[in-house]
């Protein structure tokens, strides 16, 4: 799992690996997770965007299977 801009901030680190649950696991049962181990992360999550295998998930929608990349996209601004 890649991490951008306040989400890399709040984790401390650019990746996140975690073991997924079987076959496959739904994106909001990752994403509570995260929002245990990582409770800066939490109110980020609200409102980040999140692209599954370089594609934009449309809310927390779908799920993930091992292998897949997903990350996480907070607002930012900056150029």
């Amino acid at each position: 799992m890649l991490l951008f801009a306040g989400a890399r901030e709040a984790v401390g680190r650019g990746q996140v690996d975690l073991l997924l649950a079987g076959e496959s696991e739904p994106v909001e049962d990752v994403l509570a997770r995260l929002r245990a181990t990582y409770p800066r992360l939490s109110p980020l999550l609200a409102v980040s965007r999140l692209v599954r295998n370089g594609e934009y998930l449309r809310g927390n929608r779908g799920r993930l299977r091992p292998g897949d990349e997903l990350a996480i996209h907070p607002p930012y601004s900056g150029g």
